[in-house]
C-alpha cells in the first residue's frame, strides 16, 4: 500500500513524485469475485480538520448496512490534484472503523481522470487495498462530445490522447457525472455500477448516504 515518510507529510513536489510512482501498481481491471457490500466514501474538511464517512449499503438493493466516520487533523495543505493527501489519513480511519470490509467503494472525487491519472479515487483504493471508483461532480482534466439527453447516455473523456474516464448522463435534465477508475475496476463496470446506484438522484446513493455522514460536524 502506498506510504509517505513517517517523518510526517510530503511537500508537494514530493507527493506529485509519490503519485507518478504509485500509479504504477493500479490494476484497470475487475478485481472482485462478489458484490454484496457498494460503499460511498466522502471528505468534509472545515479550518483544519477532514472528517470522513464510509457507508456501506447492499447491492443490489441499496439498503443501508453501516455507516463509519473519522476526524482527524489536516495535515497536509489544499493543492487541487493533491487531495488523496490531505483526506485520505481521515478516510483510513473511518474505513478501520467498519465491522465488515465492503467489496467495492465509489468515492466522491477523480480517480484515473487525472492529471498524473492518481486521483483521490485511485489513492484511496489502493491505501485501503479495495477495488474503487471515481464518481465527481466536476470536471478535472479532459474532453468529451457532447452527452445525449437520456438516462445511461454517455460520452468518452479524453485527456492527452488516453481514455480516463467517462461522463455519463445519470438521470435526464441533470448534469452528467464524471466516472473513472479507481483501482481494481475496468471502466465498463465502473459506469455500469454507478448508473445502477443512482436510482433516484444525480449522485449514486452511496455517496450521499456518505455525503450526509461527512457533513455531521
Amino acid at each position: 500500500m502506498p506510504r509517505w515518510p513517517k517523518s510526517g507529510a510530503p511537500s508537494p513536489r514530493e507527493a506529485m513524485a509519490l503519485q507518478e510512482a504509485w500509479r504504477a501498481r493500479v490494476v484497470c481491471e475487475n478485481r472482485f469475485e462478489r458484490l454484496e457490500r457498494v460503499a460511498g466514501v466522502d471528505v468534509s474538511v472545515v479550518g483544519e480538520r477532514a472528517r470522513a464517512a464510509i457507508c456501506v449499503l447492499s447491492w443490489p438493493a441499496l439498503q443501508p448496512l453501516e455507516c463509519a466516520t473519522a476526524t482527524l487533523p489536516v495535515e497536509f495543505p489544499y493543492v487541487p490534484g493533491l487531495l488523496g493527501f490531505r483526506e485520505v489519513p481521515a478516510v483510513a480511519a473511518a474505513f478501520a472503523g467498519l465491522a465488515e470490509r465492503p467489496d467495492l467503494l465509489i468515492v466522491d472525487g477523480q480517480g484515473r481522470a487525472h492529471p498524473r491519472r492518481f486521483g483521490v479515487a485511485t489513492h484511496v483504493g489502493l491505501e485501503l487495498d479495495v477495488p474503487s471508483i471515481g464518481c465527481a461532480k466536476t470536471l478535472l482534466v479532459g474532453e468529451h462530445r457532447p452527452v445525449g439527453a437520456r438516462r445511461g447516455s454517455r460520452a468518452r473523456l479524453v485527456h492527452a490522447g488516453e481514455v480516463v474516464g467517462l461522463a455519463l448522463r445519470t438521470r435526464e435534465g441533470v448534469r452528467e457525472v464524471y466516472v473513472s477508475i479507481g483501482h481494481g475496476v475496468d471502466l465498463a463496470t465502473a459506469a455500469r455500477i454507478v448508473l445502477a446506484s443512482a436510482t433516484r438522484y444525480r449522485l449514486p446513493e452511496p455517496i450521499r448516504a456518505a455525503h450526509r455522514a461527512a457533513s455531521l460536524a
